[in-house]
């Protein structure tokens, strides 16, 4: 059986060169604050992965998507170990495009910090007297440079999207600006009317894009998941406070009221953050998770 070893890890995804695709690994591994957390969280990497794919198969009919299988007999005999499971996912080499597209559907987080300071969220006016956790009259687009490993994401302007693309891409920079940020703010529309329905908000989300061999745009990464996404549940949503939720929240509250913690979390914070990645999974797939 041949070995394979990542070509590339982040704080919690391995990713392996398998040819003429790639493999992306979900590892248990979970990061808050830019540290990699000392505790596994059990099955999240399998829930982020089908989660992906039920997005991703969702979504094909507004862009095209990197997925090709999570089956692990359409991969290598080395990744039909236990341990790839569930969380694998076979996909298209694409060359990424270096700008996280985020989406707010709803004010908060920084965006809520920066909008009491002076009415603006990544230099977007947003009108007056929103309070937090308040729905937006329309989602807005609020990209990011995707920093190396350790550095911090920078937010961006539109414009400043287009010059970074441009930079790369002489005279097609601004069309793939402008196309990112349609299909961001049509994924979101799309699926945060389906999950409302599921009894979820999608506060905000981000969304990564490449280009295929044919210059096509197409989806990467994760979509729509508890790590890249802010979930909350409808039931009981209460505008001029913050919300509970089914993502790493519930982790990075933990972490701030314990800062002598050394990113090691009690037994009891584990198991309550995979049943909150368990239920975001049932309440939207309409399937309890199995592996």
């Amino acid at each position: 059986m041949q070995e394979y070893q990542p070509i590339k890890e982040g704080k919690v995804r391995e990713v392996y060169d398998n040819g003429d695709s790639l493999i992306m690994v979900a590892t248990d591994r979970i990061s808050a604050f830019d540290h990699i957390l000392q505790n596994k969280i059990t099955d999240k990497g399998a829930i982020l992965t089908q989660m992906s794919k039920f997005w991703f198969e969702y979504t094909k009919d507004v862009v095209m998507n990197h997925m090709i299988s999570v089956d692990a007999s359409d991969m290598p005999e080395f990744f039909r170990q236990e341990r790839f499971n569930g969380n694998s996912m076979m996909c298209k080499k694409l060359k990424m495009l270096p700008i996280e597209c985020i989406v707010r559907g709803y004010i908060t987080g920084s965006g809520w910090a920066s909008y009491q300071e002076n009415g603006t969220v990544c230099k977007i006016t947003l009108p007056e007297g929103l309070r937090e956790s308040d729905k937006l009259p329309e989602p807005i687009y609020t990209p990011s440079t995707k920093a190396e490993l350790g550095d911090h994401d920078e937010n961006i302007s539109f414009e400043e999207s287009v010059e970074i693309l441009e930079k790369i891409y002489p005279e097609k920079g601004a069309q793939y600006a402008k196309k990112i940020k349609e299909y961001t703010i049509a994924l979101y529309k799309k699926c945060a009317e389906y999950a409302l329905k599921k009894g979820i908000i999608i506060a905000d989300t981000k969304f990564e894009f490449g280009l295929d061999e044919d210059g096509n745009i197409v989806l990467g990464d994760e979509m729509l998941t508890p790590d890249s996404s802010r979930f909350w549940p409808l039931e009981g949503y209460q505008p001029g406070q913050g919300q509970p939720s089914f993502d790493k929240q519930y982790v990075r509250d933990w972490l701030k009221a314990n800062p002598d913690s050394d990113y090691l979390l009690p037994e009891d914070v584990v198991q309550k953050t995979i049943n909150k990645y368990k239920e975001a999974y049932a309440l939207l797939t309409g399937e309890e998770f199995t592996r």
